[in-house]
Formats: C-alpha cells, sequence, structure tokens
C-alpha cells in the first residue's frame, strides 16, 4: 500500500515523532510510506518538505491570508493558563495539496498553521480513504489543542476561556462552525478517526463535530530495541549526575508550557523532606524555574533516541505532572527503559502508569498527592526494582514498534475495501487558483494604500 502522512514536521514535538514512527515503522513491513512536512529535521528521503511556490505574486498572497488569519487579535487577552490555539486557516492555503505525493490512503496527523483545513477537506477526492490520528482535542474544539474542561466543544464553542473572550461569536465560534461546515461533506465509511489513547476516544465520542465517524484506539509504539534499560552508573557518569542521588526526571518539549505542570512538580518536591541526595533532571526546551533547596540539572534538548534511553536510565523515578495529556511519548519511553512513572490521573496517562504495576497516580493537579507517590517510589528500593520489571515486560508486550504499524495496515485495508480497490491520490497541477490569489494581491494593494 501507498500510505501518505501530512505532519506539520517530522520529529519536533511529542505529536510529530509519533507520525514519524508510525511512518517508520509501517515502511519495516514492506508499505509506501512517506510524509509531507513544513519543517523537515531528518534526512529520511521518504519525508518531503513542502516548498512554498516562490515569486512575488505567491508571496503576496500568502501574507495576505497571514494578515487575516484573527488569532492575533486576541493577543493582549491571553490567560497564562491555556495550550496551543489554531485557527483552521493558514497562510499556505491549497499550496501544499498540490506537493502531495501520490497514495492509496492520505493518514493525518497534528497539521496546524500548515495544512488549511477548508482546502484540505473541500479538496479531497470523493473516494479516498482517510484515517485522521487526534494527537490533541483540536480537530473537535473552536481551536485549543485541549479544553482544560472548559466542555463547551461538546455542543459548540464561543466565549473562549482560553482566549481571555466573553464573546459568544468569537473566533473559537467562528472556528468550530467552520469545521462543522467542512465536517459534514466527509463521508463516514472512508473516513477513520484514531486516538492514541482511551480518553481522547471517549473525548470524540462526545463531540458534535466528529462523534459521528467510526474510531479506533490504536496507542503509539517506539522501537524498544533502542529505548531499553541502559547501565545506570554509565548513564549517568555520562549526565554528569551524581552516583548517590535519587534522581527524578522531568521531560517536556518545552519546559514551560503550562500544562505540562513543571511548577506543580516544584511544589510537589518541595513537599518531600527525608529524602537525602534528592536530584531533579529536567530535559527541554526553555529555562526551567530555579528550586533552591535540592540539586537540579537542565539539559536544553535532547532529539536522538538512543541519547534518549540514557536519560530516562539515569533516573529512579519519571515525574509526569502534566494536568492535559493525550498519551504522552515520554511515559512509553520511560517504561520502556524501566524507569517507573509518578503521574497525574490526567487525559490519556493511566493507559500507560498502572498504579502498582508500571508506577503510581496521583488526583490531576494535586502537588501533595504527587509528592506522595513520588516519595513512596524513591523510598522503596524492591517496590521500584518490581515495577522496574514489569515495565520493561508491558512496554515490549504493547507498544514494540511493529504492533501500531500492523494495526494500522490492518485498518488501511478494511478502508481500500470498502472504497473498492486502490484510488492513487491525483492531483492536477494547481491550477494555483489564479483568481483566489488575484483577489490575494488586490486585497494586500488596497491594505497598502490605506496605511
Amino acid at each position: 500500500m501507498k500510505i501518505v502522512h501530512i505532519s506539520r514536521t517530522d520529529l519536533i514535538g511529542g505529536a510529530p515523532r509519533a507520525a514519524y514512527r508510525l511512518h517508520d515503522g509501517l515502511r519495516r513491513l514492506g508499505h509506501e510510506s512517506s510524509m509531507l512536512v513544513a519543517e523537515k529535521v531528518t534526512s529520511d528521503p521518504n519525508v518531503k518538505l513542502y516548498v512554498p511556490r516562490n515569486g512575488l505574486v505567491h508571496r503576496l498572497a500568502r501574507t495576505s491570508r497571514r494578515l487575516k488569519l484573527a488569532m492575533r487579535r486576541y493577543a493582549e487577552n491571553l490567560p497564562d493558563k491555556r495550550t496551543y490555539f489554531s485557527e483552521d486557516r493558514t497562510m499556505y492555503y491549497r499550496e501544499p495539496l498540490a506537493q502531495l505525493p501520490a497514495s492509496d490512503v492520505l493518514q493525518l496527523h497534528w497539521f496546524a498553521d500548515f495544512v488549511d483545513y477548508g482546502a484540505l477537506f473541500e479538496w479531497l477526492p470523493a473516494g479516498k480513504p482517510v484515517v485522521w490520528t487526534l494527537h490533541d482535542m483540536a480537530p473537535f474544539t473552536g481551536g485549543c489543542c485541549y479544553d482544560l474542561g472548559c466542555g463547551k466543544f461538546v455542543e459548540q464553542c464561543g466565549a473562549c476561556p482560553q482566549l481571555g473572550s466573553s464573546t459568544t461569536a468569537d473566533l473559537s465560534r467562528q472556528v468550530f462552525q467552520h469545521k462543522r461546515k467542512y465536517y459534514a461533506k466527509l463521508n463516514p465509511e472512508l473516513f477513520h478517526i484514531v486516538s492514541p489513547s482511551n480518553w481522547l476516544g471517549e473525548e470524540v465520542g462526545r463531540s458534535s463535530l466528529l462523534a459521528r465517524f467510526p474510531r479506533s484506539v490504536i496507542p503509539y509504539g517506539l522501537d524498544t530495541r533502542i529505548f531499553q534499560p541502559r547501565d545506570r552508573r554509565i548513564a549517568r557518569d555520562v549526565l554528569g549526575v551524581p552516583q548517590e542521588a535519587k534522581v527524578v526526571l522531568f521531560l517536556a518539549d518545552a519546559v514551560n508550557e503550562y500544562r505540562k505542570g513543571f511548577e506543580l512538580l516544584a511544589a510537589s518536591l518541595a513537599e518531600i523532606e527525608s529524602i537525602p541526595n534528592l536530584f531533579l533532571l529536567s530535559v527541554g526546551r526553555g529555562v526551567p524555574a530555579e528550586l533552591g533547596r535540592f540539586a537540579h540539572a537542565h539539559i536544553a534538548n535532547v532529539s536522538e533516541d538512543r541519547l534518549l534511553s540514557f536519560v530516562y536510565s539515569a533516573a529512579d523515578v519519571y515525574a509526569a505532572p502534566s494536568v492535559a495529556d493525550n498519551l504522552p511519548n515520554t511515559l512509553l519511553e520511560s517504561i520502556a527503559c524501566g524507569t517507573p512513572v509518578a503521574a497525574f490521573d490526567a487525559g490519556g496517562m493511566p493507559d500507560v502508569v498502572r498504579p502498582g504495576v508500571t508506577g503510581l497516580l496521583a488526583p490531576a493537579g494535586n502537588a501533595r498527592e504527587l509528592a506522595a507517590a513520588i516519595f513512596e517510589l524513591l523510598s522503596n528500593d524492591a517496590m521500584r526494582a518490581q515495577f522496574s520489571a514489569n515495565c520493561r515486560r508491558v512496554a515490549v508486550a504493547e507498544y514494540e514498534i511493529g504492533i501500531q504499524p500492523r494495526r494500522y495496515a490492518k485498518l488501511y485495508e478494511e478502508l481500500l475495501r470498502r472504497a473498492g480497490g486502490h484510488f492513487p491520490l491525483e492531483i492536477a497541477a494547481p491550477v494555483s487558483n489564479e483568481r483566489e490569489i488575484a483577489n490575494a494581491v488586490a486585497a494586500a494593494a488596497a491594505s497598502s494604500s490605506a496605511t
């Protein structure tokens, strides 16, 4: 089968890493998998980098579309406690679609600020099987990646707390209505939703936008030959971590992202008084807050998987204080390396963090209870050793890299059977939508003359 994945990037952040691992797993099974991305990090020749069309006309068109995006109107009112918010429109409009390779199945991932919802779903050929893996809630909200308990997506968004808006007909309501219009044209027989976690699948079931589509829960996978327990002494020596320390690890793409909960972890560790040589190792973009009372080392970024396995192996406990999350790759990576997890009972994390087996859970947002979980894991060596063995067993049995792509391949085959065979994705050369470009250029010119 020929599968084409659309993703914002191929490796930066959790969702792109998961997308790339699926792509890689499908190729290992012998399928012709390729990706189209806006930002390429890997050297994989099967990942195609979208290249914006050059020339003054096209640049003016993109500039005009970017100026029409409404998110900037809310910049001054954005609250601190929010998640990433994206519109359904992008400055690229139809341009990326003209660079899609041919395929039998179109596999969608996280494509915020890259692929325009309207351009994609209005262009989508009839009879084309499509699978959309949801890496967060954005596809069925008015734009937020996680609603933080708001719940307005169940009916229709508006007066969005993450925009700092009290207006019903705000950007979130507009985006929501646009998505409703686009999704109404899709055929449930050939359009399938995949959720990596049970929690996200349940949220899709509550959604007034996507509940009518069939859905499956297929967890992420990873290469358990790369993510495996490493010699702890060597790992600590390489990373400069004291050999005698009790090490708590925190890892996130951006350490200061609100929902990842670094501040809550700091509050939790402040509660722990009787663990000698407590040491926090944090990894991710950004500068974490100073903790003061105990030792703390920060690594700005680690993207290479083999090195990451040494980071996990250097820790006694991996702490996951996220207040909202789907199925973090970090949880799978940690248990594959035999490092038990202390986490909040939030989102899809209980799928991996199983109390008494692979780690311990605390009520979401409760720093004191998280501290108790971390303390219990650090102070009981025998229990931690048993959890470590359980972690490795669960990772190999349930998340090994071959399991996920086989389940996807079976799903693709079923959708192709319903479609009556293979339908190569034929893309007409972008008529370039000359009228749309001309209108955009005229609008840009009018805006320029008015200032």
